[in-house]
């Protein structure tokens, strides 16, 4: 038998790749950026638990779209250590040119919008290092 072609679950692999890093020394900060509209809550009065869910599904989404990136991957192998930032954005107009931006500059992330009503609530950044999107919502405080 090849050694080269033997395979691994992928548990097995991930678990390699934890022991393999941290003997290394070499972790990567791998963060995951969700950017909510403020105003749904200050200015036209949803209830805390409706936005909470949009940025909910906008995480979830963007994890099972770009589910087979290396980044994604390795973000999800760390279950208990994960890091996401929650920021916010003040009105409709700047999510969304937030998004245009962000599409641009080939950042990949999920612009979710509520249905039926089809208005954007929030966006989700696949799990990126820090320092790679970071530049890119500098202008974007932490949701309050």
């Amino acid at each position: 038998m090849n050694p080269l072609s033997v395979s691994f679950p992928l548990w097995l692999v991930f678990t390699f790749n934890q022991m393999a890093t941290l003997s290394s020394g070499s972790s990567r900060s791998l963060v995951q950026y969700v950017i909510v509209r403020s105003d749904l809550i200050h200015t036209l009065s949803w209830p805390l638990g409706a936005v909470i869910t949009q940025a909910c599904h906008a995480a979830t989404a963007v994890i099972h779209l770009h589910y087979s990136d290396s980044d994604t991957q390795e973000y999800l192998a760390e279950l208990d250590s994960r890091h996401k930032v929650v920021l916010q954005a003040p009105d409709e107009a700047s999510l969304s040119a937030l998004s245009s931006s962000l599409l641009e500059k080939d950042i990949a992330h999920k612009l979710w919008m509520e249905q039926p009503e089809n208005i954007p609530t929030c966006l989700a950044l696949k799990p990126y290092p820090k320092e790679t999107v970071q530049p890119f919502l500098k202008k974007f405080k932490l949701f309050k």
